[in-house]
């Protein structure tokens, strides 16, 4: 079988109108693909910046994956939440990017956004906190019915990933 080997860090976010911010993260990949070692899920610490508008979490992506096939390449979806000073949790946004298909060290930045919700539900978000969020999060990485979505430009997330291919040359893929 083919291998994927994804080795890299989600580095930090930018952008966010709240200090306060940890990344709950996700691979998702189609049936194909078999996870050999790793996790494909994961948390970060909360980092709250002194100076600045960038936090930073340094927290490590290790993933092993074996495939038959290219379909249903793993894709990372992302929730950037802030944490108040009482501990509530607030979502700031979502986002997903395709792991890179070809071997290397990559960087990458992943642009988030969240629903907005009716006037009534902006201007309670203001005074009350929380906001409206997705029932399902699959809508982030399946294009289906995320058009039909009101949303708004929030951060963006910096990745470093290093994809390592092996065998894929057998199954018909250059690299």
């Amino acid at each position: 079988m083919a291998e994927l080997h994804i080795i890299g860090q989600l580095v930090g976010a930018t952008g966010f109108p709240h200090n306060s911010l940890f990344c709950k993260w996700g691979l998702n990949a189609g049936g194909a693909w078999r996870l050999l070692s790793g996790s494909k899920q994961g948390q970060t610490q909360v980092d709250n910046p002194q100076t600045g508008d960038t936090a930073y979490w340094s927290h490590p992506i290790d993933v092993h994956y074996a495939t038959k096939g290219l379909q249903g390449w793993p894709k990372l979806h992302l929730q950037v939440w802030h944490q108040d000073s009482f501990g509530r949790c607030q979502l700031l946004g979502y986002g997903y990017c395709h792991v890179p298909s070809s071997p290397g060290h990559h960087r990458i930045s992943c642009a988030t956004w969240r629903p907005l919700g009716s006037w009534r539900e902006q201007l309670s978000q203001m005074f009350v906190g929380g906001g409206p969020q997705l029932r399902s999060p699959d809508i982030i990485y399946s294009g289906a019915d995320r058009y039909r979505l009101h949303t708004e430009a929030m951060g963006t997330v910096q990745l470093e990933l290093a994809v390592i291919l092996r065998n894929f040359d057998k199954y018909g893929v250059d690299s």
